[in-house]
């Protein structure tokens, strides 16, 4: 059967195109679906009619994803995370929780399969563009900074201060030297150890020799 598409379908065609399927695929899914009709000579001189405002329908589709493409272009989300003294993560920021963030932020709900990016795992700014097919294409900034330093990167950012992941990771290392400085105590601690045992041998030697000496007198 001949079938006029009133609406894509995967493998068979576009909206407004003239396409032949099994007659029991078009009468008892396509036809009462409404995603297709029969067509008829009356039904093909309607065809252009169809195709024109599937278009017009298209471009309002277009149009509406432009304007959200150019609403989201360049959004920074910002998120604390527990991380390692290397910057690595005790866990991921995942596309959903962007997503979530991202309609916070900005009340755009798109769904996080648009989001083309793996799970972050690692502070620092992160560029993820978003696939929406249109004319640009958005780029997202996701910063992620250790949680413990989320209030003070966030007053800073308050106060004007351009300040980014990566300079809160390098502030004095004091996630890298922690296990330096520990372990120099450490060094500390046994070399103490040591002189503390070796006291009652060194005295035990002071007397002998003084005995000695008196001896000798």
């Amino acid at each position: 059967m001949q079938v006029i598409l009133l609406q894509d379908l995967y493998k068979h065609g576009v909206a407004g195109e003239v396409v032949r399927v099994a007659d029991g695929f078009a009468r008892n899914y396509l036809i009462p679906r409404k995603i297709a009709m029969q067509a008829t000579t009356s039904a093909l001189r309607q065809t252009e009619t169809i195709r024109q405002n599937v278009e017009a329908r298209k471009a309002q589709y277009n149009n509406m994803l432009n304007e959200l493409a150019h609403q989201i272009d360049g959004v920074e989300l910002i998120f604390g995370r527990r991380a390692a003294s290397t910057g690595k993560l005790f866990g991921s920021v995942t596309t959903q929780e962007i997503a979530d963030e991202l309609d916070r932020v900005t009340s755009v709900d798109i769904n996080r399969r648009r989001i083309s990016q793996q799970s972050l795992r690692e502070v620092g700014t992160h560029r993820v563009p978003v696939r929406l097919g249109t004319e640009i294409a958005p780029t997202l900034t996701i910063t992620i900074v250790p949680e413990d330093d989320l209030p003070e990167f966030l007053a800073a950012r308050e106060r004007g201060e351009i300040v980014s992941a990566e300079d809160i990771m390098a502030e004095g290392f004091r996630y890298a030297t922690s296990a330096e400085d520990a372990a120099e105590e450490s060094t500390d601690a046994e070399e103490a150890a040591e002189s503390a045992d070796e006291a009652p041998a060194a005295a035990e030697e002071t007397a002998s020799e003084a005995e000695f000496e008196a001896v000798e007198e």
